[in-house]
């Protein structure tokens, strides 16, 4: 919900581009529906800005394997059997996602899944049991 958050593939890229111009050497890339920003573990998305950033430099690519609340882990960790990256994030405990209690902070929603995606939050975990984090290695 950060005004300036990318969230189409082109400004995810740009992103990418401008860490590696700075002299950043990794990325770590989440990737979002570029229609509506909710996070997605779409590999079309990851799949286009991925060849796209290579195309222009080496920077290293660390992908997620979060996606989003409530995503399979098989969905979460296709990429890595896709795109082989050169880095993958590895969760290695369940979390809690407490991201409801900033919901009275905002008034106007830029996306119409924002505001239920972050109250449901409250009771809401992000598993990542240890049949997760084996089949995620």
């Amino acid at each position: 919900m950060f005004p300036y958050l990318p969230i189409t593939p082109q400004q995810l890229i740009d992103e990418i581009l401008a860490v590696n111009e700075a002299g950043g050497s990794v990325a770590h890339l989440h990737v979002r529906d570029p229609e509506n920003g909710i996070p997605t573990a779409d590999q079309d998305v990851f799949r286009e800005i991925a060849t796209e950033v290579k195309k222009h430099c080496d920077i290293i690519l660390c992908t997620t394997t979060g996606a989003r609340l409530g995503e399979p882990v098989e969905k979460r960790v296709h990429v890595v059997s896709t795109l082989k990256p050169e880095l993958a994030s590895l969760n290695t405990g369940s979390l809690n996602f407490a991201l409801f209690h900033i919901v009275d902070h905002y008034k106007d929603w830029k996306h119409e899944w924002e505001k239920e995606y972050l109250e449901n939050s409250e009771d809401a975990i992000f598993p990542n049991t240890f049949k997760t984090m084996r089949h995620i290695l």
